[in-house]
This record gives structure tokens, sequence and C-alpha cells, in this order.
């Protein structure tokens, strides 16, 4: 995810952020929703950029179930999926003895701060999220509570662990900004207590596009999944995914992602799969069709992700090691989730036992 903020919102963040880091690693976290699997897409823009920044960062990645109901969702499928996604941040190579991995419904203190900070937002600033109004258009039937104050659950996530840095994206820019300022309203009336979180801007990586619309992004909740490489996909279903890929009138190999979005998608794909550059397939594939170039693309496609979908399919058959890793994960999230809530309860007046 990728942030652009204002210089006054800095600027007034730096002069009164209340607590020095003193922790030899700066604190990341981020995370997904279960709503379906996940794609090659994600794994370019996120997964791939959490598993460099790993070692270099206090990371903490975790499944947001929490978040995903305010989209009506089949119980058991919210289950299933929930251990699928922690599965496949494994698979990509998250690795939970590095970083902390975990549910966010496992750490109740979640939806404890939640409640706090929804006590310090403003009616009129959380209205003016768009991403609600875009989601209540979309699911007009469900337009719930939950729906309007997902952007405070975000920023209780962050704010728990005190996160100095999170990977944030365009759609998720106002939400990082409300974190930001109710983590400084919190500290004005009550006294400093929350690290005013910073964006991420990771490096840039490859956008992928629709197999079918290469004008818009892949999307894991596209309807058509003939758009859409999942990272579960076989190789079968990836190799006819890709040959069935739309591409442009033409016939030569030449990137021209505003003239040729479509062949323009394939060849990004392939330079992901195998590391060759744009320059370096544009020679490769001289004098060849869309079809010989296809099938090179699904190839080079298959033999990439097939060692992520293998680790995943052997993590995921052994649920129980699964549970276990993610309890461990848990169980670390809270000793320091619950650290930040008791000072919190303990500034707002809340009665200690």
């Amino acid at each position: 995810m990728r942030l652009s903020l204002g210089r006054s919102v800095f600027s007034h963040a730096m002069e009164i952020s209340p607590v020095s880091n003193t922790r030899a690693k700066k604190t990341i976290l981020s995370g997904m929703q279960p709503t379906n699997d996940l794609t090659i897409g994600q794994y370019c823009g996120a997964l791939k950029n959490w598993v460099e920044l790993q070692n270099e960062y206090d990371s903490l990645f975790c499944v947001v179930d929490l978040h995903a109901i305010t989209v009506r969702q089949e119980p058991a499928k919210l289950r299933k999926r929930s251990l699928d996604v922690a599965a496949m941040y494994m698979a990509a190579g998250i690795d939970p003895n590095v970083s902390t991995l975990f549910i966010q419904s496992h750490v109740p203190e979640h939806a404890q701060l939640a409640w706090i900070l929804n006590c310090l937002a403003g009616f009129g600033e959380v209205s003016r999220m768009t991403q609600f109004k875009d989601k209540s258009s979309q699911h007009a039937d469900n337009v719930n509570v939950g729906l309007f104050t997902y952007p405070v659950l975000m920023a209780a996530d962050i704010l728990l662990y005190n996160a100095d840095l999170v990977p944030v994206g365009e759609d998720q820019r106002q939400h990082l900004e409300l974190t930001r300022n109710l983590a400084e309203r919190f500290n004005f009336h009550y006294s400093p207590t929350f690290t005013i979180p910073e964006p991420f801007i990771p490096k840039v990586g490859s956008k992928i596009m629709s197999l079918q619309e290469p004008e818009k992004k892949m999307s894991k909740s596209d309807a058509n999944e003939k758009s859409t490489i999942f990272l579960i996909d076989t190789d079968a279903e990836i190799r006819n995914k890709i040959k069935r890929a739309v591409t442009d009138s033409g016939s030569d190999i030449v990137y021209d992602a505003e003239k040729r979005p479509g062949v323009a998608n394939l060849m990004t794909i392939h330079h992901i799969a195998t590391g060759r550059s744009i320059a370096e397939i544009e020679s490769d594939f001289s004098g060849f069709g869309y079809g010989d170039f296809k099938e090179a693309v699904g190839e080079s496609l298959v033999a990439f992700i097939r060692p992520v979908r293998e680790r995943y399919e052997a993590l995921r058959a052994d649920e129980e090691s699964l549970k276990s890793t993610l309890r461990l994960g848990a169980e670390h999230a809270r000793e320091r989730a619950h650290k930040t809530l008791r000072k919190v309860y303990k500034k707002t007046g809340f009665v200690e036992l």
C-alpha cells in the first residue's frame, strides 16, 4: 500500500510525537482481509515486500477478520479463509519465528481500543471517508455501523502496537490520516501515549492488471475468475488463464501500457516470473507472435507460483500446527496489546482491579 500526506499533517505530528523510539528496530504493521484467495497481484504488491521487510523491522502481520465482517460473510468460509490467508502468508515467506503472525479476532484488545477511539472520533470526520461511501454504494442492502467505523478499528490496529510505520495505498490514505489525528487527540487530552504513525512507502512494485480488462487492476473479488491469477491456482488453470488473456491489435511483443495494455500486462507478469527486464523480454520475443509469447508467460508463471502453492498446501494440510503457530503469535500480540490498553484505560479513568 502507498500513501502521500500533506506537509502540514506531518509537521504537526513530528512536533508532538510522544514516544521516543528506543527500540532497536522500528515497528511496522500490516494485514489483509480473508475475503477471498490471494492473487499474484497481492503477492507482488504486498506479500513480497513484507517478506523483505521482516528482518529489517519489528514486524506484525495479521489476518484482519474483524474488518471482513463489515460485509456479510458465510461463517464457515470466513473461518476457512482466515486460516488460508495465514498459511499463504507463511508460504510466501513470512517467518513466524521472525515476525508476529496472528488473526485479529484472537486479540480482543483491538475491539476494546476501537471503542475508546470511537468516543474520540467525530461523526463528521468519519463520515468524510470516501471508502465508506464507495462500499455503501456497493453493499446498499447492508450499510452497517461497522462499515462506518471501519477506519477507527484500523486506527486501533495500528496504535495498539505503537506502530511507527504502516504500509498504505491510496485507498487507505484517509484512514491513516484519521489514525494520526486520533493518536494526537488522545495524547493531547490524556498525556502522551501513542506513537504517531507514519506511512511506509515500499519500493515500487509491479502492478498486475486484470487478464480480461487490462485497463483495471487485478482484483481477488473480480466476478470473472478468468481475470485473476490466484496463488492456489493449479498449473493447468494458470496456463489456461494466460492463454485466454486479452491482448491487443497488432502482433509484436512491445511494451506500451497506454496503447497496448494487454500485452504490457503479460510482459510485466513474465518479468516478475523470470526476472528478465522489459527490454530483454522485447528482445527475446522479437519476431514471435502472441501464441508463442502466451505459452512462455504461462510456463514461467507456473514455475513461479508452483513452489508457493506447494508450500501453502503442506502448511494448510497440517491445520493443528497452523493453529498452534497462530496461537503463539496471538499470545505475543496480546502481551504487547494489553500493555498499551492498560495505559489507555488508566488514563481514560477506568477503575483498575
